[in-house]
Order: C-alpha cells, then sequence, then structure tokens
C-alpha cells in the first residue's frame, strides 16, 4: 500500500518523540517534514495535491498542541483540501482513500477522571469529521501518550509499534473492534 507520512512538527529535527518515530521505519514509507518544506506556510497546493494522488494511505503526524494540531497543519488542510477537488461538486480526489492520524501528546492523562476530561480521540473529532466530508477512511489513530516524559525503552518500543501499525494493510477504522 502506498502509503506517505506528512510530519507536522516545528522543529522535527530535535523532537525526541516524532524523531524517533519517524526513524523507526523503513523505506518504504515516504516521509515529509512539512514544517522544513514550507517554513513561510506558503504552501504549493499543486505539488502537496500530487503526492496526495499518488498514496492510498495518508499519515498526519504530529505532536498535540494545547489540544489541536500545530498551526501548519491547520494551514494545509485550509490551503489544499480545496472545494471541487477534495470535497463538493466533482470533489472526490481522496475518495476512498484512507486516513491516519499519528498523534504525541505531552501528558498521559487524557480521559481520566484526574486528568484530561476528554480522551484524545474526543479531541482529534475534528479531523474525523473533515475525513467524512472529503469520503475518506478515518483510521483508528496511533497515539503515543506522555510524550514529555516517556522513557527511552517505551518510546523506542512505541516506534517499533508504529512501524508495525503503518505496514499493517487492512487496520480497523475507528469505531471498528478489531
Amino acid at each position: 500500500m502506498k502509503t506517505i507520512i506528512l510530519v507536522f512538527h516545528p522543529d522535527l529535527a530535535h523532537s525526541r518523540v516524532n524523531k524517533t518515530l519517524v526513524n523507526a521505519l523503513g523505506q518504504e514509507f515516504e516521509v515529509r517534514d512539512m514544517y522544513q518544506l514550507y517554513p513561510d506556510f506558503k504552501i504549493d497546493v499543486a505539488t502537496e495535491k500530487r503526492y496526495l494522488e499518488r498514496a492510498e494511505r495518508i499519515v498526519l503526524q504530529f505532536p498535540l498542541y494545547w489540544y489541536s494540531s500545530p498551526a501548519l497543519l491547520k494551514q494545509w488542510l485550509d490551503d489544499v483540501l480545496e472545494f471541487g477537488w477534495a470535497y463538493g461538486v466533482g470533489g472526490n480526489a481522496l475518495k476512498q482513500k484512507e486516513l491516519l492520524l499519528a498523534v504525541s501528546p505531552g501528558a498521559s492523562n487524557y480521559g481520566t477522571k484526574n486528568g484530561v476530561e476528554y480522551t484524545v480521540t474526543e479531541l482529534l473529532r475534528p479531523f474525523q469529521a473533515t475525513s467524512q466530508l472529503i469520503q475518506m477512511k478515518y483510521l483508528k489513530p496511533f497515539v503515543t501518550l506522555g510524550a514529555s516524559s516517556i522513557s527511552d525503552e517505551k518510546l523506542q518500543a512505541q516506534a517499533k509499534k508504529y512501524s508495525k501499525y503503518l505496514q499493517t494493510e487492512d487496520l480497523p477504522l475507528l469505531g471498528e473492534s478489531k
């Protein structure tokens, strides 16, 4: 399966978690460091569309900041997912492709009584809604909790899980029980 990984980390070179996840991936994956490509936030929409059109599975990898994505990801969504291309009349370029989010929130207490009331999946609902609008298959997100305090050993194990997860052909849609 042709998989493209778009990494939206403002400083991937100095990221402990996201860099480790990316470094665990094999050559079969195309990884794009979006902040390196677009430090000025001026996105080449035509180029981005070509990458998306070639892919069967699109992975958006990013740290979760203040319960949301980094700013460049929001800009990318606004610019690239155009009416008539991604949705609306004639907008079916991404129809039936897979969308996977790989997120790394700093805390590990999501969805707990004494922490963040909402689960990570609940906080990612706007991405799920976008996926529905553009007719993509929204896969169960890959979440690395506690990015700010995860041990080296657990991070290495998580990176191996990430690589294996991305190599799995039939990933579950969010809400499926596989």
